[in-house]
């Protein structure tokens, strides 16, 4: 299939032909955003299947500033797009669209009737703690563009652990009609405090780190590698760029604070927690939720539904092993409840 471009500018040759336009002064394209369907990738298992009735594609997006987005995108085969939600899934940090809990979700989602784009951003897999906060935006941009390419008018943004505050972001600072509602599965509160107090737990290596990021962006060198590493989730320390340092972790310049843009979001929330989740502390969606619904928050209605786990605590928590079907009801029963 060939590449399909989206630009609101005319090619060069129209605008010479149709207003007598010399080249020096007719209109230029500086970007865009363009996408393509793909062959499936080799490497996916052979249980990466649709349903019956329902389709799987793989797309290759191109972001406005050249970065390749791969996604997945599931359909239901009797619904039109335009009479379809879509809901963009956004992983958390290392993650892909081939992982829990998008992978699974996706399946099922298209499954109700709903679509879903599962998308891997530009810190999927291997590529975690490298890259730039706001460079994220550009990747759910892309996809949000491509969607109505597509032909959808009812878009749902979903993300998962550190992909929740980037899709908060972009909620905040997007207020398109098409964009009905935002779910936040294993949503993290405020991660420079989290990754200070709760990750790092060592001011002498915070500060470190901090002097180390801000010496590679006077330098030009906030891209590369930092020779420092940073204790993310488990005991073993991390590599990290140094702008990632700066726009997440760093409490005086990052901008990853759920609690800061969730309450600049004027869509309703779905918030999803698995019980036995060990990575997001129980604490964290009630202060979401206590900013969301705070004076002068833009969030028309909020919930949060915490899910049982038999197992009790375990890592599999974050990714709702456990609870793959009645995660996937939770979301169908709250997206029925707001005519989606």
């Amino acid at each position: 299939m060939p590449k399909r471009s989206f630009s609101p500018l005319w090619s060069r040759a129209v605008l010479c032909l149709v207003f007598g336009l010399t080249p020096s002064n007719a209109a230029q394209v500086a970007a865009g955003i363009e996408y393509e369907t793909v062959v499936r990738p080799a490497d996916l298992p052979d249980d990466f299947q649709p349903l019956p009735g329902t389709s799987l594609k793989f797309l290759s997006i191109k972001t406005i500033d050249g970065f390749i987005v791969k996604a997945a995108l599931w359909q239901p085969e009797a619904k039109p797009p335009a009479e379809t939600t879509l809901i963009i899934m956004v992983h958390g940090s290392g993650g892909s669209y081939t992982r829990a809990p998008n992978s699974t979700l996706s399946r099922s989602l298209s499954g109700d009737g709903f679509a879903a784009l599962a998308i891997n951003t530009r810190q999927h897999d291997d590529k975690r703690n490298t890259d730039n906060f706001f460079d994220i935006s550009r990747d759910i941009d892309a996809s949000v563009r491509t969607a109505r390419a597509l032909g959808y008018r009812s878009i749902v943004l979903q993300g998962h652990s550190l992909g929740t505050i980037q899709v908060l972001f972009y909620a905040a600072t997007n207020w398109e009609h098409d964009i009905k509602a935002v779910v936040q599965l294993s949503a993290i509160a405020d991660l420079p405090w989290r990754s200070r107090y709760l990750q790092i737990q060592d001011e002498d290596k915070f500060r470190a780190l901090f002097d180390a990021a801000l010496k590679s962006l006077h330098e030009g060198k906030e891209r590369d590698v930092m020779a420092l590493r940073m204790r993310r989730t488990g005991a073993e320390e991390e590599l990290l760029t140094g702008e990632h340092f700066l726009t997440y972790r760093a409490e005086a310049s990052s901008s990853a604070n759920g609690t800061y843009w969730i309450k600049r979001v004027p869509r309703p929330i779905l918030m999803v927690r698995d019980a036995g989740d060990t990575i997001i502390t129980p604490f964290e969606p009630y202060v979401l939720l206590s900013a969301a619904t705070s004076p002068g928050s833009l969030v028309p209605s909020i919930k949060f539904t915490l899910l049982p786990d038999p197992a009790g605590p375990n890592p599999g928590g974050h990714f709702f092993a456990g609870n793959t079907k009645p995660l996937s009801e939770t979301i169908t029963s709250w997206l029925a409840d707001q005519h989606l």
